[in-house]
């Protein structure tokens, strides 16, 4: 079993929306088959936590226009890491050093990720310098 086609939509929404306020190393992963209650995990790096806010809020614009809007939203007075729960999906916008701490990817790294399109991943800082 595999993420619905929906959640499959509204995390490459999200994970589009995260991008274009320049949130960095996004990634998406299919947890359908290891949990009950969501799809998918959008995770997202920001650099600090107004950018945090900025990104959370670009995602739920840009889900509400789709009919989605969060059933919980935690994280948000401290603006450090961000959860969004959307039902079919959960986004994490996290600055940078707690999604190092955190290393979520980690825990869910028998989950395959989803691939973003180019206009996704293409902009994000990986780390390596420009050539």
């Amino acid at each position: 079993m595999t993420a619905a086609p929906e959640s499959i939509d509204l995390a490459v929404a999200a994970a589009q929306a995260a991008s274009d306020k320049l949130a960095t190393d996004i990634v998406a992963l299919d947890v359908s088959e290891q949990l009950v209650i969501t799809d998918v995990f959008v995770l997202c790096s920001a650099a600090n936590d107004r950018q945090v806010r900025s990104i959370v809020n670009a995602i739920e614009e840009r889900l509400h226009g789709m009919g989605a809007k969060p059933l919980r939203r935690e994280g948000e007075t401290e603006g450090r890491w961000v959860l969004l729960d959307f039902g079919d999906i959960v986004v994490h916008v996290q600055v940078a050093e707690e999604r190092i701490h955190y290393a979520i990817e980690r825990l869910w790294k028998d989950c395959p990720l989803l691939v973003l399109p180019d206009s996704v991943t293409s902009g994000q800082a990986s780390g390596d310098s420009a050539e």
